[in-house]
This record gives structure tokens, C-alpha cells and sequence, in this order.
């Protein structure tokens, strides 16, 4: 983008984003303890209107005082249209969060508002320019339609979050356990963001005690190529973080395909098989995928 002359920190991949009210220290302490890639300290659905100036205050504290480990801080400010947004980024941009979580980012105009807010504060705080990155919430059919625009109007936009709940309620279309309803959106949202370089976060799992449900969605979505999945209780981590990491199996095969597809690049070839199956460029990318996730999760060097 013109006018733009940084490089924004590349968030860690995220597999579980775990949602945090605001307003409880207490339950915030309890999430930096628990190893979650991503935790979002939530000031919008989260938090009761008549605690959002405490829960600025709050958050502010915690990023400035907890430590988080590994993982990735983020914070969900209102929606511009209530009027909340510009003073949560003031109150919170101090204590230097990893990423603002942008509700309702209906057009490219609420990504550049944001963007715009950041940096000013970046450079009123002597922080460096870029420093802070913007992950989008879509939640909307507005929002789907104006995707490109919003994707491409800030290198601060890291990623996409899928909002189901809001979607659904703004199209009118029938929720079900198994979500059919929703597969269209759910794929048009993992193409942009990998079109656009950017993690793609699926949809809530609102049922935290049916774990067998949310084992059947976190699988659907690391096949349909979402990058991870938001998650509200920490029952939820380990089964998404296994859905969206790589099997020993997975890892193997994609070691062995790279290493098939190196020696046919020297024997001057391109395709190959491999256990029947015919290796060329597409599947040899898949390959690298996997092992780019796998070392991500720490689990190959």
C-alpha cells in the first residue's frame, strides 16, 4: 500500500484463540498460564456495558503485568459505531498488545480508522511504526462482499476471524450442528485469506461440553483450511490444537515427498509417484504446508 513504509510482525501461527472477558483478572491470569497460542482480552461482547471503562483498565494492567509465555495477545475492541473503539485503542495501546481485534470490520474505511488510530498512538508512545497488527472479525454479509478491499487496506491486517453467530443473524440463514449452512462462507473466507497471506480463524464451538462436536467442527475446518479456531472455554485447547497440528503420519509422508520430489528436480524431472499416488507441484506445496505447520508446533527443527 502506498504511504506505508513498515513491516508489521508476523503474528506466531495461532491454532486456539481463546476469548477472555476483560473486566476479570482472574480469569486472564488463569489464560496466560495455560500455553493457548492466541488469547483475546475481549472489551466488547465479553464484558457488560456498565464494565467497559474497568475492563480498559484492566487489560491495560494485565498486558503490562502478567506474563502471557508463548502466547500471542490480542485485544478485541467495540465496534466503531458505539462509539467505544478510539478510546479503547488509547486505553490499551500503552501496554503494547501483539494485535487489535477489529469487530464488525464491515469495509476497508473501519480497517483505515484503526490503522490510522495505531498509528498515531505508535508514534505519540515512541513505539516502532507497525508495531501492532490488526486481525479482522467478519461477521456480516457486508463484510464478505467487501473482502478484497478490506484485506488490502492495511499490511497491519494479519488474519481473518469467522464470525458465525453475527453472520447468521444478519443473513437470517437456520444454524445447525453441523454448520452446512454456513460452508460457503467458511471457504470464501479461507480463500481471501490465503490470497492475501493472512491466518484464517474459524468460527466458535458455543457448546464447550459437547467435545465430540467440537472435535467433528475443528477437523472440518483444518480440511476446509482455516489456520485455527477461536475457542471461549479452556476445556476446548487440546482438542483444537491437535485438530490444527500435524500428525506424526502427515508429517512423514510430507518429509518423504519432499524428499522424492529434491531427487526427481536432480534427475532433471518434474512429477513422480510415490506409493501410486503421482507427486507434482500442487502436492509437493501441501507438503511444505505441513511441515511449516509442524515446525510451527514445534515438533520437527
Amino acid at each position: 500500500m502506498a504511504g506505508y513504509n513498515f513491516n508489521v510482525p508476523e503474528l506466531e501461527d495461532i491454532r486456539a484463540l481463546l476469548y477472555v472477558p476483560g473486566n476479570d483478572q482472574k480469569k486472564i491470569a488463569k489464560a496466560a498460564s495455560l500455553m493457548v497460542d492466541g488469547i483475546i482480552l475481549d472489551l466488547e461482547d465479553g464484558v457488560a456495558d456498565n464494565r467497559k471503562d474497568e475492563a480498559r483498565v484492566t487489560i491495560a494492567e494485565a498486558l503490562r503485568t502478567i506474563d502471557f509465555g508463548n502466547s500471542e495477545r490480542l485485544v478485541r475492541i467495540n465496534p466503531f459505531y458505539t462509539g467505544r473503539a478510539e478510546r479503547d485503542l488509547q486505553a490499551v495501546m500503552p501496554s503494547k498488545p501483539d494485535a487489535i481485534v477489529v469487530p464488525k470490520a464491515n469495509s476497508a474505511e473501519i480497517i483505515l480508522e484503526t490503522d490510522r488510530i495505531i498509528s498515531a498512538a505508535e508514534l505519540a508512545l515512541g513505539l516502532n511504526s507497525g508495531s501492532i497488527a490488526i486481525i479482522a472479525l467478519i461477521e456480516s454479509a457486508k463484510a464478505f462482499v467487501n473482502l478484497p478491499s478490506i484485506c488490502s487496506a492495511s499490511p497491519r491486517v494479519q488474519g481473518l476471524i469467522f464470525g458465525a453467530e453475527d453472520l447468521a443473524a444478519d443473513v437470517g440463514v437456520t444454524r445447525t450442528p453441523f454448520a452446512l449452512e454456513l460452508l460457503y462462507a467458511r471457504s470464501t473466507l479461507v480463500m481471501h485469506a490465503t490470497a492475501f497471506g493472512m491466518q484464517a480463524i474459524d468460527m466458535v464451538q458455543t457448546n464447550f461440553i459437547n467435545l465430540e462436536l467440537l472435535e467433528t467442527e475443528s477437523r472440518q475446518g483444518a480440511e476446509l483450511g482455516f489456520s485455527g479456531k477461536q475457542i471461549i472455554h479452556p476445556a476446548q485447547i487440546e482438542i483444537v490444537h491437535a485438530a490444527y497440528t500435524p500428525s506424526p503420519e502427515s508429517i512423514e509422508r510430507a518429509q518423504k515427498i519432499l524428499e522424492g520430489a529434491q531427487k526427481t528436480q536432480a534427475d532433471g524431472r518434474g512429477a513422480y509417484s510415490l506409493d501410486g499416488e503421482m507427486v507434482d507441484l500442487p502436492v509437493v506445496k501441501r507438503a511444505e504446508t505441513i511441515l511449516s505447520r509442524a515446525r510451527a508446533a514445534g515438533l520437527i527443527p
